[in-house]
């Protein structure tokens, strides 16, 4: 990184601990900021959190601790001028952080180059009603679906598609205010519930009792990719990971089942 001239960069922490971030955030953050100070490369971290391992003293050149919203970021991008920005390692909130600074044009104002995911990944993966289509173009199947950014929208979905049906919150981590309705009422209190901090849902068919399998996959910006491992949680789709005890390898999937899905 230094052949190309950054000097400091800024990392977004992980924040307060809750299901979907810090844990795993704040140990492949630690390991970001080891890599940047192996280049020589000086690292500032803003990170509220003091139990953290991000914030130990002989990680980051200058921590501040402070809250990761646009307001106290811009402050200490405008203070310490980094050449770029790493916002893949503060888990939701780093990554709503990151949109808005770019929204607000940041980012561009102050030079900072954003590191690893670029705005257009983070936004097509947030932004459930894009990422569906998105899988759809490349011809990956996905239960009917629809958007809603109220609840008059949300029920013309749900009567298109039928219950139930599985409501996914945007732009959250953590199955946050996510839910499985069955009926109209149902429908009423996840989505009111949801858009209170989300902007958008996905209502999607519910796949009763279908596996829930997933694979680690490791990719670098030429297209190599390796297979890491896969993973089988032990309660069927629906329930969230944080709720539920995932064991790996995969225990009930057959050799074909297992290579087509690696493949």
């Amino acid at each position: 990184m230094k052949k190309n001239g950054f000097k400091k960069i800024l990392v977004l922490g992980s924040g307060a601990l809750k299901i979907g971030e810090a844990g795993e955030f704040d140990y492949s953050g630690s390991q970001a900021i080891k890599a940047l100070k192996e280049e020589q490369i000086k690292v500032i971290l803003i990170n509220p959190n003091i139990a953290t391992f991000q914030t130990s003293k002989f990680l980051a050149d200058e921590v501040y601790f402070l809250p990761i919203d646009d307001y106290f970021v811009e402050k200490v991008i405008a203070k310490e001028k980094p050449d770029g920005v790493l916002l893949s390692f503060g888990g939701q909130t780093a990554l709503n952080c990151g949109l808005m600074l770019q929204k607000k044009g940041v980012f561009k104002k102050y030079r900072v180059k954003i590191l690893g995911s670029p705005i257009s990944s983070i936004e097509l993966t947030e932004n459930r009603e894009f990422f569906a289509k998105h899988l759809k173009s490349i011809s990956l199947p996905v239960p009917p679906s629809g958007s809603a950014v109220n609840l008059k929208e949300a029920k013309r979905v749900a009567k298109k598609i039928g219950f139930p049906l599985m409501i996914r919150a945007s732009f959250a981590l953590g199955g946050q205010k996510s839910g499985i309705v069955k009926n109209e009422k149902e429908l009423e209190e996840v989505v009111k519930s949801a858009l209170a901090v989300s902007p958008q849902v996905l209502i999607e068919k519910y796949l009763h009792h279908f596996k829930e399998i997933e694979y680690e996959v490791v990719r670098d910006k030429i297209g190599n990719t390796i297979t890491v491992c896969n993973m089988e949680n032990l309660d069927p789709l629906g329930i969230h990971t944080g709720d539920s005890i995932v064991v790996a390898p995969s225990q009930t999937l057959n050799n074909d089942e297992y290579h087509s899905l690696r493949e």
